[in-house]
């Protein structure tokens, strides 16, 4: 990394940056592996509606509230995000880790998978996550990352469109 990133929890007024984020890095890592059209113009105003929701809503208790948690610049700029879902079987969800283009391979996602492995260690929970098959990069970096391969099975995106994915996960414990 160029600049020393800071990971903090993120909250409604992330909403905007974070879905620009969000459909900046989908348009490059699933570039050939996610349909055209599901990358397309409303792409981003999809992502936006959905930050939105996902940032204002009220989840109930703080055990069941989903973290967002943001790499950013000193300056405050951001550079990824990692969202965090708890799940009824006591698993957290790793929803999203993206990493602004252009600055993958740099150790924010790293940082930012060490900082949702230690949130879900010390709450005592596992933490899982879903790649796409064919996205050939991340799947790489889970399994450096130390991820273990639990399940394989199909994803729905945008569109209708279903496509291959692994499940993968870290004890508690890690």
């Amino acid at each position: 990394m160029d600049s020393p990133i800071v990971v903090r929890t993120g909250g409604p007024a992330d909403a905007a940056a974070v879905a620009t984020l969000h459909a900046d890095s989908w348009r490059t890592a699933y570039e050939g592996i996610v349909p055209a059209e599901a990358l397309g113009d409303g792409l981003a105003g999809e992502r936006l509606a959905i930050w939105e929701i996902r940032l204002t809503a009220d989840y109930g208790p703080p055990a069941d509230t989903p973290v967002l948690l943001i790499a950013e610049e000193p300056d405050g700029t951001p550079v990824g995000f990692a969202y965090l879902v708890p799940e009824p079987d006591g698993r957290v969800l790793l929803d999203n880790l993206h990493v602004r283009p252009g600055r993958t391979g740099g150790g924010i996602g790293a940082l930012l998978l060490r900082a949702a492995l230690d949130r879900t260690a010390a709450a005592g929970r596992p933490l899982r996550l879903e790649v796409l098959r064919d996205n050939v990069r991340a799947v790489a970096f889970y399994e450096r990352e130390g991820g273990v391969r639990t399940d394989e099975r199909v994803a729905a995106f945008p569109g209708g469109h279903l496509l291959p994915e692994y499940e993968y996960l870290w004890p508690a414990t890690t």
